[in-house]
């Protein structure tokens, strides 16, 4: 994967769940490799991790929120307000993307992210000119 210094990081969730998921190692480890100083995450992001280390991971509260304060501390971190509701309506018409993957789409452009890194959304696709999203575990 080529990026430039340029470019600015945004994660879906499903990319930062691996870094306490070990079960997974290669994921595990090509997520922690691809973590950035100037890169992005949304309270969305914050807010699926808890819920799926709590309810998925099974992980105990104290895990569990050693998780999501890590993010919150090495992430810039994005507020959904209602310009980010309303160009995801706008996303969601267009690239026919589910709602919530339409928030952090638009969450992604709010923060001028070039490259969304995305396990389940379209590898490749360039979404309004200028977001690129990347599954970074195809080879």
């Amino acid at each position: 994967m080529n990026y430039t210094t340029d470019d600015i990081f945004f994660f879906d969730s499903n990319i930062l769940i691996y870094l306490v998921d070990i079960d997974l190692e290669k994921k595990h480890k090509t997520s922690s490799l691809l973590l950035d100083e100037q890169s992005y995450i949304s309270t969305q992001v914050i807010n699926e991790n808890v819920n799926i280390c709590l309810k998925k991971l099974k992980l105990n509260k104290d895990e569990t929120f050693r998780h999501g304060k890590f993010l919150i501390d090495k992430f810039n971190l994005v507020l959904i307000d209602k310009d980010i509701i309303y160009k995801a309506f706008d996303i969601m018409n267009k690239y026919l993307y589910s709602y919530w993957d339409s928030l952090i789409i638009s969450a992604a452009i709010k923060c001028n992210s070039s490259i969304l890194f995305s396990e389940d959304m379209q590898n490749n696709q360039t979404i309004e000119g200028k977001l690129r999203i990347i599954n970074p575990f195809r080879t």
